[in-house]
C-alpha cells in the first residue's frame, strides 16, 4: 500500500499545482487550452511512439492485458446503455446520460501512464501503452455514438462518426508506434533524444492541465448522476477489469497496470467532446472534478487489494 501511494503522490500533487497554477499565475483560459492542445497533439503522441518503439512487447502479455481491458469497456458501456430507461425515470435526459456514459467508460491516460510508470519504470509505460492501443479507438467510437444519438441537436451519419474517430491523434500514435514496434524499422539517434524530451514533459504538462480543468463548484452536493457515474468508475470497472484479468491467468504487474488504467478517473478531454456534441458539460465538469479528487483514495486501495489476489 505504501509503494503505491508514493507512485500516486506525485502524480495527484501535479495535479493539484495545475488547480493552483490556474487561479494564481497563469489565469488566462486560451493559455491553458494552448497547452491541451499542444499535449493532445504533440507531446502525448510522440510519447505513445516512442514508448512503443522502445518496448519489448514479446515479454508482454498484450492478451491478456488489452483483453481484460477492453472486455471491461464493452461491459461497461452495455450496462450504461442498460440502465438508459432507469436513469430516465430520474429525470436524467438524453445530454446527462452522454455524460454518465462518458464518465463512466473513459479514463485519463496522463495519470494512467504516469502511475504506471511510477509503479514499474519502463515495464509499466509498455503496459499502460497496450492498454490505451486496446482502450482509446473503442472508448471513442462509443462515446462519439452515444453522444450523436442522444444528445447531438443535429444526428451525425456513421460517416462522421468514423471521420471523427479517425482524426484522434492518440489511435494514429498507437498505430504509428505498432507499425514500427514490428517491422522493426530503425529510427535515427536524434529521433529518440527529441522524442525522449518531449515525453519527459508531456505527462508533467497533461497533469497540469488536468488539474487546471478542475472545478470545485458543486462537488459537495453532488447530483444523482455524478454520484452514479462515480460508483461506475471508481468502483465497478476496476472491479470487473480485475475479475477479467484474473480470468486470463494476469498476476503481479500485469494485474496492477490494468488495475491501475481501470481505475483511473475520466479524461478530461471528455469534457471538450461534450461541449462540441451537445452533452450535458458542466455535469460531466462535475464528474471529472470528483472522480480526480476521489482517485486519489479509491485508486491506492483497488491497486492493493489486486495485488492480493
Amino acid at each position: 500500500m505504501a509503494v503505491v501511494i508514493a507512485a500516486l503522490l506525485p502524480v495527484f500533487l501535479l495535479i493539484v499545482l495545475g488547480f493552483i497554477l490556474k487561479r494564481t499565475l497563469i489565469r488566462p483560459e486560451t493559455q491553458w487550452h494552448g497547452l491541451e492542445r499542444l499535449t493532445y497533439y504533440v507531446l502525448f503522441p510522440v510519447l505513445l511512439v516512442q514508448t512503443l518503439v522502445k518496448a519489448d512487447l514479446s515479454t508482454v502479455p498484450v492478451a491478456g492485458v488489452g483483453g481484460a481491458l477492453l472486455l471491461s469497456v464493452l461491459l461497461m458501456s452495455l450496462l450504461c446503455l442498460a440502465l438508459r430507461p432507469l436513469l430516465a425515470r430520474f429525470a436524467v435526459d438524453g445530454p446527462a446520460f452522454t455524460s454518465i456514459f462518458q464518465g463512466a467508460t473513459r479514463w485519463q491516460t496522463y495519470v494512467a501512464l504516469a502511475v504506471s510508470g511510477n509503479l514499474f519504470g519502463d515495464l509499466g509505460l509498455a503496459l499502460a501503452s497496450v492498454a490505451m492501443v486496446a482502450i482509446i479507438p473503442l472508448v471513442n467510437v462509443f462515446s462519439v455514438s452515444v453522444l450523436a444519438h442522444y444528445a447531438s441537436p443535429e444526428k451525425r451519419s456513421a460517416g462522421a462518426i468514423v471521420a471523427t474517430v479517425a482524426l484522434n491523434p492518440l489511435i494514429w500514435a498507437c498505430a504509428i508506434g505498432l507499425a514500427l514496434n514490428v517491422t522493426h524499422i530503425p529510427l535515427p539517434k536524434l529521433w529518440h533524444e527529441v522524442a525522449d524530451a518531449l515525453g519527459r514533459s508531456s505527462l508533467a504538462i497533461g497533469l497540469l492541465v488536468t488539474g487546471a480543468g478542475l472545478h470545485l463548484e458543486g462537488m459537495f452536493r453532488p447530483s444523482l448522476a455524478a454520484s452514479v457515474a462515480l460508483v461506475l468508475k471508481l468502483i465497478l470497472m476496476p472491479v470487473i477489469a480485475v475479475a477479467l484479468a484474473l480470468w486470463f491467468g494476469l498476476s503481479g504487474s500485469n494485474l496492477a497496470i490494468v488495475t491501475a488504467c481501470a481505475a483511473v478517473p475520466t479524461s478530461s478531454s471528455a469534457y471538450v467532446l461534450a461541449r462540441q456534441m451537445g452533452g450535458d458539460a458542466p455535469l460531466l465538469a462535475q464528474i471529472i472534478t470528483l472522480q480526480t479528487i476521489l482517485a486519489a483514495v479509491t485508486m491506492p486501495i483497488a491497486i492493493a487489494l489486486a495485488a492480493m489476489c
